[in-house]
């Protein structure tokens, strides 16, 4: 908005924050009696004036004072909470070896879902997809890996080739490296299910696509 020549402005007072901190964070929630901010699945033990953040594993903290500890499904970051604007030395750190997790998260959003890596191995990883209602992959195919879907819940209207079938809960099938494959969820609520890929690249460049119904290459 900066750039803008169609804007107003309206002086206001309006207790402005723009929470650009973990420390802005703390400032503003809801603490405890000594003074800690948590969320998510956190306990704090005998400690004070402290920020406390989970997203997935319990996070306990005994005898801190003064920190941030934020727990995400693929990192953890511990600091002093009047340091937290220091963070981009951590992403300049994991940018400089190369480090995924600089730009990338476990869950990907995409305009049909999302996708999360539950786990990596050699030659292997295991994913939880998720398809919106209505929603469809492109059709595609991968030139090294091969994949099996597993239908957690819902129903999955798959393409594989040249047929076209409907899979069901518990029910599985397996995609060949280049197979040109779709899946479609053509339910009214979200479908879930487990790939498992294998194969010498399993990275996400490796798609070829044919069709798309959000216009991506």
């Amino acid at each position: 908005m900066e750039h803008t020549s169609r804007a107003a402005v309206v002086p206001a007072d309006i207790g402005w924050n723009d929470v650009g901190s973990w420390a802005s964070l703390w400032e503003i929630g809801d603490k405890d009696a000594s003074g800690n901010v948590i969320k998510g699945d956190a306990l704090a033990i005998d400690s004070r004036s402290s920020f406390i953040s989970s997203d997935g594993p319990l996070v306990t903290v005994l005898g801190v004072e003064g920190l941030a500890v934020i727990a995400t499904m693929d990192a953890v970051l511990v600091l002093p909470l009047d340091r937290t604007q220091d963070v981009k030395t951590v992403i300049d750190k994991l940018k400089a070896e190369r480090r995924d997790e600089s730009s990338l998260h476990p869950r990907v959003y995409r305009p049909w879902g999302f996708y999360q890596t539950v786990h990596e191995g050699d030659r292997f990883q295991v994913k939880r997809i998720t398809v919106n209602a209505g929603a469809a992959l492109s059709l595609q195919r991968h030139h090294h890996r091969a994949e099996h879907w597993v239908v957690v819940n819902g129903v999955a209207e798959v393409t594989k080739d040249d047929d076209t079938f409907v899979l069901h809960e518990n029910e599985s099938v397996y995609l060949p490296p280049m197979a040109i494959h779709r899946l479609v969820n053509p339910g009214k609520v979200p479908l879930n299910l487990i790939e498992v890929q294998s194969g010498s690249y399993l990275g996400e460049d490796d798609i070829e696509r044919f069709e798309d119904v959000y216009g991506r290459d």
